[in-house]
């Protein structure tokens, strides 16, 4: 049986193109910064519900927090915007160097798997739509636990699932508080700089940092050749 680490990936913004969004809040908030204040509160509240024991799923906090920040300058969001986002969140296309990326990382022996906050049937029509659900071997979301990252219970969710100690595990994503909760978790960790994304200084800190996932990719295949030959 290989040594490899399970390579488990979020999804949102690290496998797929979160600025596709950017035009439609541009447009409904007339503002360039829209789409990242609602994605940067969505993850906070996610969070803040998580440690106040509260679970509510992802897509009612990202709806709720849009219509908090409308309510904030005035604006009355239209039934077409509100179906209008949903559609684009779900059919985000994968950054360009994703599909080959993920085929390297196959390639070189690893197993793949996601986990995200998305409900489970949002996850798979994004996968779907960015042709890359089949490279997973399993997808999870935190909806099984009823607990958003980067509580522990969600990394400790696909450890149970899969029935594996978190010293197998590697955490794939281009959010520090995503690769913050895995290393916490006692996983390997590694981060992609996406726009608007780097290390925090403090707390524990990735293994590998790479700008793109064709770097991280590179960077792990050599980290853990020695482990599959």
């Amino acid at each position: 049986m290989s040594d490899l680490p399970l390579i488990v990936f979020d999804v949102n913004e690290t496998l797929l193109d979160l600025e596709t969004m950017a035009p439609t809040f541009e447009r409904i908030f007339d503002d360039k910064a829209a789409m990242r204040l609602w994605f940067a509160n969505l993850i906070m509240y996610s969070a803040a519900l998580t440690v106040a024991g509260q679970y509510v799923p992802f897509t009612d906090i990202g709806a709720a927090v849009m219509k908090m920040l409308a309510d904030t300058r005035g604006i009355k969001i239209k039934d077409s915007d509100k179906d209008e986002l949903r559609e684009k969140f779900s059919t985000m296309p994968a950054h360009p160097e994703v599909p080959a990326a993920l085929r390297k990382l196959r390639a070189a022996g690893f197993r793949l798997f996601t986990l995200t906050d998305n409900l489970l049937e949002v996850q798979t029509r994004q996968l779907e739509h960015a042709g890359i659900v089949d490279l997973f071997e399993r997808r999870f979301s935190a909806d099984g636990v009823k607990h958003h990252k980067p509580s522990p219970e969600a990394y400790g969710y696909a450890m149970k699932e899969l029935g594996l100690p978190p010293s197998r595990f590697c955490m794939i994503a281009c959010h520090t508080w995503d690769t913050l909760g895995a290393v916490a978790a006692g996983w390997e960790a590694a981060l992609i700089r996406r726009i608007g994304n780097d290390v925090l200084g403090v707390g524990p800190q990735p293994h590998v940092i790479g700008y793109d996932l064709n770097d991280v990719a590179d960077q792990l295949i050599a980290r853990h050749a020695s482990k599959n030959r």
